[in-house]
Formats: structure tokens, sequence, C-alpha cells
């Protein structure tokens, strides 16, 4: 009966919300839920109220949510400041503590007490005071007959007027996000905590089982954690790293199911989702699935499957390069899902079904009509109009900015370049220090220039034979070509010469030359071959591409955000959330399997039995640990299986997550710890523009597995006694 109801409460909210509405959808302000959402989270299960998510007057669920290092999710899951988030998040923290001799990647870490958990300079917790809406104040004085640039500047000087207004504590900071595509503006005040330490990671063959070939795939078998946590002054203040250091206090922690999951059960995931549109017109998506997405899968491709041989050959390799064949890797799957998820679903019909809803609508209403009638028209000329523009951007920054790593040196020394030339040899040895402390000395503990000609050689002859160079001949590789015809024997003949000549291609070298007077390693830098090449790529991208590119994007953005303006006056009955923006936002759903395709039919939840099942002998992919096959084999799991006697490893719900969720708690009805978010169910990875309950599932670790990885695999259960261990359903 109680399902019934519920049933009949979400068909309700979405007769009234559109046919586009699905129960759980969206991405929601915490301070909203009272309003908007919590109505329907307690008809879904939920035994908690919006204040026990989101208060500034009590602890709460949001005071153990942190923003982990600016790009991922943590939550803090014990009274010691214990933080637990994904071990592909705190994988460059696990990498550079990473030696051949001890190889932390491979072999895991564990600290055996806190002076042996391991400092990570410019790691960060952020954690979230309060959030405000301050966008009438944002937008004061703001009216329809400014242009973009006039608008945005008196919303600036009001911004900096409320920022110089604000009343902080010690250490809080305060910013501002515009939501809404601008509509709507929010302050956000914060307190960071620099003082972060690895405290314990599995091996990767349990952190990133799977790999490339279980990514964004379901069922999943992946132990995606790793564990940090959290120092704090003698007062529990922020504070630099420091051995007088304690670990922090928090306002309130985690409690850890030991419950576990049923289908049907209702789950909260709590984070820091990065981006999405989800209010593009047909014309975005359609130029997303037809022309972006495929061409930079086809560059992606070819960059990995280079890479991945050079890792296979060489250990060395695999470990310099692991971390990003994985960042590369993880989007060029990600675009393959979303177009293939996009046309399954018709993404497309039913933004177009939204359109004509829109337009009948506005026939209706003369008013509204004459305000908002020519957008969608408009939206059409201007996506036809910037398509080559926009294939050309995405050639450029796939190929110059991102995929041939030496390409961004050069565009490093280029900024040194222009910074010495307009600001003299103080702004040219301040930005010199910054880029070798910040930028060189990674980048050559982790580059191989041998493999970076391949990458170049392939890329270069890809974006010579498919990129839209009638709207910018001056960037056709062939002009660059030294006695060379242009297809891929060419470009490798120019790598070598371009790449032996060049100071960028070994860190002495490079060292040595910033180390001359200014005037003269400026002389040098100017007079390296591979610098002139990428600053002919790089000149001939502004002039050609960039500018009329922007020009037509700022076109296309005010429209944007009158659609969205207009959207939410057309249909003043449905509730619109705001597309995601890398701040605070509760996403709310259901444990559930899904049918992707005839014939196939997934449950919610995955076992170590499956890991056996995947096991493949020295693969770096499927190899598992021989101690995880003899607990196994054992059954040796402690109190960490289920009823059925097997201990669960993931499980998938309808929460809507996207990029930054990565990190975040799936917690229970009660507000309990269940899972670990990670990522999303392929056929689903269109939900960042298009959200369907169908087959969008977010795929989380069972909060038993990491316990029984970090107690029973690891030994390390001196962790385990200082969580706060619950059994919500036995009570």
């Amino acid at each position: 009966m109680k399902k019934l109801i519920s049933s009949i409460f979400i068909f309700i909210t979405c007769t009234l919300y559109l046919p586009l509405c699905f129960a759980g959808e969206g991405m929601w302000l915490p301070i909203f839920l009272k309003s908007l959402n919590e109505a329907e989270m307690q008809e879904m299960g939920m035994k908690m109220s919006a204040e026990d998510i989101y208060s500034v007057n009590k602890g709460s669920l949001k005071d153990a949510i942190v923003h982990f290092g600016g790009f991922c999710t943590g939550e803090v899951i014990s009274d010691q400041g214990l933080l637990l988030t994904n071990h592909h998040c705190g994988y460059s923290a696990i990498q550079s503590h990473t030696t051949l001799e001890n190889n932390y990647i491979k072999d895991g870490f564990w600290a055996a007490s806190h002076k042996h958990e391991l400092a990570n300079p410019g790691l960060y917790a952020k954690f979230i005071v309060r959030i405000e809406d301050v966008s009438k104040q944002a937008l004061k004085g703001v009216n329809n007959k400014m242009d973009e640039a006039a608008r945005q500047s008196q919303i600036d000087q009001n911004l900096n007027e409320l920022k110089k207004q604000a009343r902080l504590n010690q250490f809080e900071e305060i910013d501002f996000k515009p939501f809404f595509k601008g509509n709507q503006y929010f302050s956000i005040v914060t307190v960071t905590y620099p003082d972060v330490r690895l405290v314990g990671a599995p091996p990767e063959m349990i952190g990133k089982f799977g790999s490339d070939t279980d990514n964004w795939v379901w069922p999943r078998h992946t132990g995606d954690f790793a564990i940090f946590r959290i120092y704090a002054n003698a007062n529990n203040e922020p504070a630099e790293y420091s051995e007088d250091n304690v670990p922090y206090k928090p306002k309130h922690h985690l409690p850890i199911s030991m419950d576990g999951v049923a289908p049907d059960d209702f789950t909260l995931v709590f984070g820091f989702p990065g981006r999405t549109n989800e209010y593009l017109p047909s014309y975005a998506i359609s130029q997303i699935v037809d022309v972006l997405n495929p061409a930079k899968i086809a560059i992606r491709d070819a960059a990995l499957k280079i890479v991945d041989t050079e890792m296979r050959a060489d250990p060395q390799v695999k470990i310099q390069y692991a971390s990003k064949f994985a960042r590369i890797a993880n989007y060029w799957k990600k675009w393959i899902g979303e177009s293939q998820g996009i046309q399954a679903t018709d993404g497309i019909g039913r933004k177009q079904k939204l359109e004509a809803e829109f337009l009948a609508k506005l026939k209706k209403n003369p008013k509204q009509n004459a305000q908002y009638g020519k957008l969608l028209p408009e939206f059409k000329s201007l996506y036809a109009e910037i398509e080559d523009y926009a294939l050309m951007s995405d050639y450029y920054s796939e190929i110059v900015g991102r995929n041939i790593e030496i390409m961004r040196g050069a565009s490093y020394l280029r900024n040194l370049v222009n910074r010495y030339e307009s600001n003299g040899e103080r702004a040219y040895d301040d930005y010199k220090q910054r880029l070798i402390s910040r930028y060189f000395d990674g980048f050559y503990k982790n580059y191989r220039s041998e493999i970076d000609q391949k990458v170049f050689a392939k890329l270069m002859n890809l974006y010579h034979q498919n990129a839209k160079f009638d709207i910018a001949a001056p960037l056709k590789p062939e002009l660059f070509m030294i006695n060379a015809q242009p297809d891929e024997a060419g470009f490798m003949a120019l790598a070598k010469v371009r790449f032996e000549n060049t100071i960028l291609a070994d860190k002495e070298v490079l060292y040595k030359t910033l180390s001359m007077p200014p005037a003269k390693a400026i002389e040098k830098i100017k007079n390296d071959g591979l610098f002139q090449l990428a600053s002919k790529l790089t000149e001939a991208y502004n002039e050609n591409v960039a500018k009329e590119y922007s020009k037509i994007n700022d076109k296309i953005s005010k429209n944007q955000r009158l659609y969205m303006k207009a959207l939410m006056e057309v249909f003043p009955e449905k509730r619109f959330y705001p597309d995601a923006n890398s701040t605070l936002r509760v996403t709310y759903g259901k444990v559930d399997g899904y049918q992707p395709r005839d014939a196939v039919t997934y449950t919610p939840v995955t076992y170590v039995d499956g890991i056996i099942e995947k096991h493949v002998e020295g693969d770096y992919e499927f190899h598992v640990p021989q101690r995880l096959r003899n607990l196994h084999a054992l059954k040796d799991y402690g109190p960490y299986a289920d009823e059925t006697g097997k201990v669960p490893v993931c499980f998938i719900g309808t929460n809507h997550t996207t990029g930054g969720n990565s990190g975040s708690p799936a917690v229970d009805a009660h507000g309990n710890l269940i899972g670990l978010n990670f990522d999303r169910a392929w056929e689903g990875t269109m939900s960042d523009y298009n959200y369907d309950a169908s087959i969008c599932r977010n795929i989380m670790v069972d909060v038993r597995y990491i316990l029984f990885i970090v107690d029973k695999f690891a030994g390390a259960k001196h962790l385990i006694d200082e969580m706060t261990l619950v059994n919500p359903k036995a009570d």
C-alpha cells in the first residue's frame, strides 16, 4: 500500500510537471529541500527531515561533506576527521608517494598510526558553512536593454559590494555563483582545511579492478575507495601542515550502516557535481551527438592505443602514465556512452517535444510570445553558424591543448614570454618559479618524449585529415612540415626533428635555459623549433577560430539565459533544478536494476563472487590479489557478509549524478552511510543532458565491502574501531 501511494504521488507530480519529469531527477540545492523536495523524498521512504540534511543552526549531513581538492567529494566518517573518498580521487596523492621500492599503487598503503599518515601539499578539504540567495542584490540595476558585457559588469560591481559587506568569521571565505544560466545568484560561505593526509588505499587491483574495460560499466566490482584524514591546529582550526597539528573534530560525521541495501531502498547522494547542461535546445544536443563527440572520441582513441601499448611493455611507463591514461580514457568512454544513450532514449525527440509545447504555450500568451518567440529559431541559426568553429575548437583543444603533452609545456613557455615582454623581469621571475614548482617538476617525472612523438604524429595526421580548414587555413599542419608529406610518416619525421632539438624534451636542458639571464632565456625559447610550431598553431587558432567562436558562443549564452528564464515563466507549475556548477547538491533516488536492451536485465547488487569470476592471472585489469582469493575460498568475511552469506561489492541507484560526485556518500533513509558513489552506468552517461530514469544509474561501492577490505584484507581494524557502526533496519 505504501508503494502504491508513493507511485500515485509521483505520477501526479510528474503529470503536473510535464511528461518529461522523472521522480528523483535533479541536483537540488539543499537550502530549498524543505519547500521543493522533502515531501517527495519522504514519500519515497526517507525518514529524515530537510533540517537533518542541511542546517546552519545545528550539526547536519552537510557538515560531514567536503569538496575534496576542488575536484571530488569526500565525507567525514569518524569523530577524528577520518575522510572517505574514491581511490581515483586520491590517485594522484597515492602516486606522488609511490616509487618502484614503495609501490603504493600496486601494493596499497595503510598507515599503522597517525604518525605514519602521509602529507599531501596542495590537497584540501572544504566545508560549506551556509548558502544564501542573493539574486536580488546581484541583479540590482540590471535590465533587458543591456548588452551582455554591460550586464556582467553591473553584476560584478554588485557582487564586489556584497563581498565587502559580508560578515565572515575567522577562516571563512565567501564566493558567489550564478545559477539557472545567470538568472539567479547565491553566496556560498566556506571553511578550508589545507592539511589532508593519506591514511589508507587498497592496491589498484582492488581500487581500480576492471580498470578501463569496466569503466562506466555495470555490473561492476571495483573497490574504488581511499581513506584520508583532515588535520587542524590545537583549536580545531584550519592550519597548514605541521607536526603539531591534530586530527580534526567534525560537527557531524556519518554513521555507517551494517544492514546494507535492498531493491527499492531510498538513497541520497550528497556532493559537488561538476557540470551539466540539462536545458540545452535540441539543436545543441544534435551537434554534440552527430559532430563533436565523434571527433573527440576518435582523437582520444588514437592517443590511448599508443599509450596502452607502451604501458603494457614497460612497468616504469605504467607507473608514469597510469594516472594520465585513466584521465584521458575516462571521458573518451563517457562520450561514447553519452551519444549512444541519447540516441537510445530519443533524447533529441524529448527536447523537440518540450520545444513544441513551449511554442504552443507562447502562442496563447502574446506578451510572452513577443518576448521569447524568436529564441528557438535563433538557436537553430546560431548552432548552424558555430558548428565548424566548435569542431575546430575541439580539435585544437584535444590535440594541441591536451593529448600532445609537450605542446602544453610550450604553451606555458609562451605565457612566460608574454609576461616578460609585457611586465619585465620581475613578472618573468615570479611566473618562472611557479612554473617550475607547480608544473615542470611533476611533468618530467611522468614524461617520455618517445611516446609523445608517436602521439604527435598520429594526432597531427588525424587533424590534417578531418579538421575544417576551409575556415582556418593557417591551422593546416602541412604548413609546418619540413620536406615531408602530410601523412603519419611525415608527421613522425617532423616530430623527430622538433622534439630532438627542443629545450622542452629534457628537464635539465630546460632548467639550464631558465637559469640564464631573462633576456637570453627568452631569446633561446623564441628560437626553439617546437616552441615556434606550437606558437604558430596557437596564433592561427586564436585569430581564425577563437574570435569567431567566442562571438557566436556569446550570442548562444545570452539566448540560453533567456531560454532558461522563459522556461521557468512559461511552465510555472514545473520544478526546475539548476545545472551543476561544482556547488553542494542533493540528489535522491532508489536502489534499482534496469534493462539496457532487449532480453538483458541487470540486478542492482554485485558480490565478491563476481570478482573471482573475472579473475585473469597477471592481467593488469582483472588480476585478483591472492589474499582476496584466499579470503573468498575460506569464506572469511567477518561481519561484512549479507543475509545470503556473501559480501556485496557494488550497487546501483537512480540518483542523478555527474563528474564531481565521485566520492560522494550514498546515505540511507536515516542518514547513515551505505555506499560510496564513484561512477555511472554507461548507457546512462547522457544524464548530463538528458536524464532518463529507465537507464540512468549511478554506481556505488557498498560500504560493507570497504570495511571488509580495510579489516580482513588490509588488517587495519584500528580504522574500523574509530567509526560508528549502526544497524538501522534491525533497530
